[in-house]
């Protein structure tokens, strides 16, 4: 943590890693939400969400990691930041729609078998959340 304060170079890296390691995995939410919403239909489903999975499974780790050595350095004054706080709740919010869809739902059987109604929705929920997970996050320094 001493290290992020006083080094010209550490926090603009970690906060670069952090990031970039957001941007993985927004965009492969996004991608998996639109693919079960029936946007995206030019790839097979199975490995594409697979494949998105696997983004997450690698950056989401990394974004945790580079966020909780950002907070560090000035735990006080984001623990109190309304931006942060939104942030988090949104985050939990967005476990929790996982959650509910991967206990819910059953992948159709095939490619050309849409998604249920119900699994739409939660998909539109997903990307308005992390939509709203990476607004808030932006805004964390301004406020």
């Amino acid at each position: 943590m001493r290290a992020l304060k006083v080094s010209f170079y550490a926090y603009p890296l970690i906060n670069a890693l952090h990031i970039m390691a957001i941007g993985v995995v927004f965009a492969a939410v996004v991608m998996m939400d639109l693919r079960i919403l029936g946007v995206v239909r030019s790839v097979a489903r199975a490995p594409f969400l697979h494949l998105m999975r696997e983004a997450i499974a690698v950056a989401l780790p990394m974004a945790i990691a580079t966020g909780l050595l950002l907070f560090s350095v000035r735990a006080q004054q984001y623990a109190t930041n309304s931006a942060f706080q939104l942030k988090l709740m949104l985050l939990v919010l967005a476990g929790l729609n996982l959650a509910a869809f991967r206990r819910m739902m059953v992948e159709p059987a095939s490619d050309e078998r849409d998604y249920s109604g119900s699994a739409k929705a939660m998909a539109a929920v997903s990307l308005a959340l992390w939509t709203g997970i990476v607004l808030a996050g932006r805004f964390i320094g301004f406020i």
